[in-house]
């Protein structure tokens, strides 16, 4: 029996669980993390087991710890796979240079962008600073010549790696997509059952902003619209689920809407998270900046309609007219146009939601794109 290459995953800043769980069969799968402090590196648990060793908290700290374990450790990966290209990706880009194994880089957020949205989002505990902002861009530069490959989730991405000035291959892969096994319409249950067994109201449009709370994903202005909306008259309730929840709440009290916010913490992405967008009207993805964006093609394959930010990844796959309604990032007012239109006009809503479904089986099903990214990692052991 052939023993499995070895891949060593490093993770500088969290990962889905569903990632672990399909190269764990592939291969004899270990991870590197760094410590999360009141987070988790790994989004659930795996359902398989998983050799994982965690570093030190401190993002420079966990550079050097990876640096030298990667120098000095007897046991050389058949390949490294190693998360962005910040301080982890550039200490395993030089100890592969210096020991000759092969490494891959995987993008899935544009991360000087994502930096740069402190800016416009103002928020105290994540403060801009100019000389971060130019770290990052140098990291991206140095390691555009140190390292020999990326994977990257969409095509905007592959445009922000360009641009760092890369020679390498570069493969647009949406990594583990979305199981539309799982995130598939309505089945033998109908939405106001499906509600209450949720513990949902009924007779109310329901939104679902189910993003991480942070400057690029921009809760503010999606807050903001709902504030228009509620002074317009509409009885509506929008919910969010996410790590962050008790931020988001406490924005929406400030803003005076508090009452028309349902918000939870996170949930698996199984079947809890698929009940729970089949039960709401409308997924809005509010982002300043955005790799691909997950969450309106996991709702779009349960059928449910998606308002998504015209911005990065996300006009990869949320095309007015065709497979959702978009707004120019930012603006609320906009915003609260397009929710009014798509909430009014459910024929056309029930249309562009399965214009995306049809797309998500075309280009994202798990299955699929799981084996491109194999086969991207295969082809790296060789470099």
């Amino acid at each position: 029996m052939t023993a499995k290459p070895r891949l060593l995953f490093v993770v500088e800043s969290g990962t889905d669980v569903r990632l672990v769980e399909g190269l764990a069969p592939v291969y004899e799968l270990e991870l590197a993390c760094r410590r999360i402090a009141g987070g988790v590196e790994v989004s659930r648990p795996p359902g398989v087991s998983v050799k994982t060793v965690i570093g030190p908290a401190s993002r420079v700290a966990f550079a050097l710890w990876l640096l030298a374990r990667l120098l000095t450790g007897r046991d050389r990966p058949d390949l490294v796979l190693v998360q962005g290209y910040a301080l982890a990706a550039l200490a395993s880009n030089i100890a592969g240079r210096a020991r000759g194994f092969p490494g891959v880089m995987l993008v899935c957020s544009p991360v000087e962008l994502y930096y740069r949205s402190r800016k416009d989002a103002a928020d105290p505990s994540a403060p801009y600073r100019w000389f971060e902002a130019a770290g990052l861009a140098s990291l991206a530069r140095i390691n555009a010549h140190l390292g020999k490959r990326y994977v990257v989730l969409s095509q905007h991405l592959a445009d922000v790696v360009a641009s760092h000035g890369t020679k390498r291959p570069i493969h647009v892969v949406p990594v583990y997509g979305v199981d539309t096994t799982v995130f598939s319409p309505f089945l033998g249950e109908d939405r106001d059952s499906l509600r209450t067994r949720l513990g949902l109201p009924v007779g109310l449009p329901l939104l679902l902003f189910s993003s991480r709370v942070a400057p690029e994903k921009d809760a503010e202005t999606l807050l903001l619209a709902l504030k228009l909306l509620v002074a317009r008259g509409r009885l509506l309730r929008l919910l969010n689920r996410s790590g962050g929840f008790r931020r988001f709440q406490l924005h929406a009290a400030a803003l005076g809407v508090g009452e028309f916010v349902d918000a939870a913490d996170a949930l698996p992405p199984s079947t809890e998270l698929a009940d729970l967008y089949r039960a709401v009207d409308l997924c809005i993805q509010a982002s300043r900046q955005e790799g691909l964006g997950f969450s309106p093609l996991e709702a779009l394959a349960t059928g449910t309609p998606v308002i998504a930010s015209a911005v990065g990844g996300l006009k990869e796959t949320i095309i007015a007219d065709q497979t959702g309604w978009t707004y120019q990032p930012g603006n609320a007012e906009q915003l609260a146009s397009v929710i009014e239109e798509a909430l009014t006009n459910a024929k056309e809503a029930a249309r562009r939601a399965a214009n995306g479904r049809t797309m998500v089986l075309e280009r994202f099903e798990r299955n699929d794109v799981f084996k491109q990214f194999v086969q991207v990692l295969d082809a790296a052991s060789g470099d």
